[in-house]
């Protein structure tokens, strides 16, 4: 499969176990070009965001490991 460029917002409610968020993360740091983490402390939210590059399955599988977490919504997009 070939590599794709694509974008993944993360969004963390209060629930959320970000030590978990953060540990499947770096468990695909090779996929990860770029990261922004912002918390919006009035709505009691986090948001992740990511720019990433590799093929469907490898990002399939962050996003599907992130999906499944209590207090974790995960919308993506792939370009090409």
């Amino acid at each position: 499969m070939e590599p794709r460029i694509g974008a993944v917002i993360v969004l963390i409610d209060e629930d959320g176990d970000i030590n978990r968020i953060n540990s499947i993360i770096t468990e695909h740091s090779a996929l990860i070009l770029g990261r922004q983490g912002i918390p919006l402390r009035d709505r009691s939210t986090s948001v992740i965001s990511l720019v990433l590059e590799g093929n469907t399955d490898m990002i399939g599988s962050l996003t599907g490991k992130l999906g499944r977490l209590r207090g974790v919504k995960v919308k993506s997009v792939l370009a090409g």
